[in-house]
């Protein structure tokens, strides 16, 4: 049983924010007395198919349009932290490079999709979600918890797909201009029509920022430099419908971003071979996703998807010397889904998945096939709604892998549900694990986890509230092996290799909740992360035991005004316990015509001096204003 706190006064002015988050996702809870339950969210990412909310034994979150338009994130992964329970590291300010941790898994447990392809780096093994913008992205959706089961390797954490906008409505169009503090810029562009049975819809934007140094002074290796670290992103998007027959669809999907960010480190360069940070260090990341599906329904039956793609990723880094990395995936993924009754359907998939990779210091380019079988299963019986899945990925590099899940959810009352999920996960050695020279050890096996979680969750009109409580262990941990004796007799790895070393323990409970009342809606998250090393008791890097966010809007028509807190817990990293910090953000916007409106926001409103990471400094006080001018108006 969930129990909301009582209205008294929190002991510790720390502890603050997360009683409001708490107090605010329970307050969505009195909203369910006289209130009939609103229409049923669909979701893709809990079963590979369409299915209601209600239907989804695991821990869902669906990011639609209108939360990513008001929503004061200043990227992909700020807006993640904010509405998921995800928690973010990130080495600098907005641009620089992120990791994501869902429930504690590292960002190497978590696979992104970007509709419906795979994307990130094969030699760091995780996505590189500076990459991507936020201005051509319609919906996300999240799976927190074990998922390969439905989409195999990298999944242990949980899984985030990315929608980007469609062109399946009538001709419309937009345009945003804006300009913040430390130089920064944004423009966006984006339109599109249905004529017909074609849709088509596509936009461009570009950001810039002139930031602050990424390190600060007196860092532990001596790599600051007094120069402003700033970035340059640009997205290109494009989308194209076909419906050639009633019950059939095909898509054309393009994607391409440009990354410019500057960071601070040092070169060993003869003849001296000394350190020396003074270079301007830069990533230039290219970033190309294309995509062709064919989705179609046979029957009332039958419907079946296939979806060929592409994933290019490219990436230049360094000061003097520059560094190559770069991934090609190719992706094939078939699937059929079989209704055999009203309220139960069976789907079988395959996927094939080539990966090649190509890095400076690499023999070669090392590459690795994975082909796949998928067979779910998702009923419903009286109010009682069963999942359960199975796959089998045979990788020529690691070998085969099987993994299972299986769930079920029951509504106990009106709008009322309970859940419960228990299933394996494995996440595959990227390809800097399995082949960079005097590293990599190719015989490195997948690290492999069992889960299992249990929740409750609450809809009514205007108001929602979910908690899920879980614990995770993994076994045979990817990391570095600093013994020599157990790393192959080779002088190449007289520093230590890649190894399967350690298990981890992750548990923990997430709250969330929303309400509307009226002008006013409200939404707040909390997390509790005990995310240990199962070997030695000590906390996982740069995880934080507790995370909230708390947002308020008040929208009275022409204008919108709202805030936005979120706080952060102390995390240990690289020998330091970093603190606990809370930012504080203001929205504002004024439609002043039909096709006119003016934006302002004010970003870490109190500037709170941030430390993301180990020595790495953030953003300060960042003022916002902007115009959008949107046809034919809202």
């Amino acid at each position: 049983m969930i129990h909301c706190p009582s209205k008294r006064r929190p002991a510790a002015s720390r502890t603050r924010l997360h009683a409001l988050a708490l107090a605010a996702a329970c307050a969505a809870l009195p909203a369910a007395a006289q209130n009939p339950a609103r229409s049923e969210p669909i979701v893709v990412i809990g079963a590979r198919e369409p299915l209601p909310a209600s239907k989804i034994a695991a821990d869902v979150v669906i990011i639609d349009a209108e939360r990513i338009n008001r929503s004061t994130a200043d990227s992909v992964e700020d807006l993640l932290r904010r509405e998921a329970g995800v928690q973010v590291s990130r080495n600098g300010g907005p641009g620089a490079n992120a990791s994501i941790f869902i429930r504690g898994a590292g960002s190497g447990n978590t696979l992104v999709l970007v509709d419906g392809v795979r994307i990130g780096s094969a030699t760091l093994g995780y996505a590189e979600l500076e990459a991507l913008s936020l201005a051509s992205i319609e919906r996300i959706e999240v799976l927190r918890g074990p998922a390969s089961s439905l989409y195999g390797a990298d999944g242990a954490g949980g899984v985030v797909q990315i929608f980007t906008r469609r062109g399946d409505s009538a001709p419309h169009a937009s345009v945003r201009l804006a300009a913040g503090g430390y130089g920064a810029r944004e423009g966006s562009l984006h339109a599109g029509a249905a004529f017909g049975s074609f849709d088509i819809a596509g936009g461009v934007s570009h950001e810039r920022l002139e930031g602050v140094s990424t390190l600060r002074p007196n860092d532990r290796f001596g790599n600051h430099n007094p120069d402003v670290d700033g970035f340059r992103r640009s997205t290109a998007q494009a989308r194209l419908g076909w419906q050639p027959a009633k019950g059939q669809r095909i898509d054309a999907t393009l994607l391409e971003t440009r990354l410019n960010t500057q960071y601070d480190a040092s070169e060993f360069l003869p003849p001296t071979y000394a350190p020396d940070a003074t270079p301007d260090f830069r990533n230039r990341l290219e970033t190309q996703v294309a995509a062709l599906a064919w989705n179609a329904t046979w029957t009332p039956d039958w419907s079946s998807l296939v979806r060929i793609a592409t994933q290019q990723g490219d990436s230049h880094t360094g000061g003097r010397q520059i560094d190559r990395f770069r991934t090609q995936r190719r992706q094939l993924d078939a699937q059929a889904t079989w209704r055999m009754a009203a309220e139960q359907r069976v789907t079988l998939a395959y996927e094939a998945l080539r990966e090649e990779a190509l890095a400076t210091g690499f023999n070669g380019e090392p590459k690795r096939d994975n082909d796949a079988l998928v067979l779910a299963y998702a009923g419903s019986f009286n109010g009682l709604n069963l999942q359960a899945d199975l796959r089998h990925d045979d990788n020529s590099v690691y070998g085969e892998v099987d993994t299972g899940r299986l769930g079920a959810s029951i509504a106990v009352g009106a709008g009322w549900r309970v859940r419960a999920l228990a299933g394996q996960s494995f996440k595959a050695p990227s390809f800097n694990d399995l082949f960079y020279p005097g590293y990599g050890v190719p015989t490195i096996r997948p690290e492999r986890s069992k889960s299992i979680e249990l929740g409750i969750d609450g809809r009514w009109t205007g108001a929602d509230f979910s908690a899920t409580a879980y614990r995770n262990r993994t076994r045979d941990m990817v990391a570095y092996e600093p013994d020599r004796s157990r790393c192959p007799n080779d002088p190449a790895f007289n520093f230590g290799c890649a190894a399967n070393i350690g298990r981890a323990r992750l548990q923990g409970l997430s709250l969330a909740g929303g309400a509307q009342f009226g002008a006013w809606q409200g939404r707040a998250a909390l997390d509790f992360v005990d995310a240990k090393d199962a070997d030695t008791g000590q906390r996982l890097q740069r995880r934080a035991a507790h995370q909230a966010s708390v947002s308020l809007d008040h929208d009275a028509g022409a204008w919108l005004v709202g805030v936005a807190a979120l706080n952060v817990g102390a995390r240990p990293d690289g020998g330091k316990v970093l603190a606990q910090y809370t930012t504080i953000d203001l929205r504002a916007r004024w439609r002043l015509a039909p096709q006119w409106q003016l934006e302002a926001k004010l970003l870490n409103a109190t500037d709170r001096d941030i430390e993301p990471v180990r020595d790495y400094q953030a953003l300060g006080r960042q003022a916002w204003i902007g115009v959008r001018w949107d046809w034919p108006g809202r």
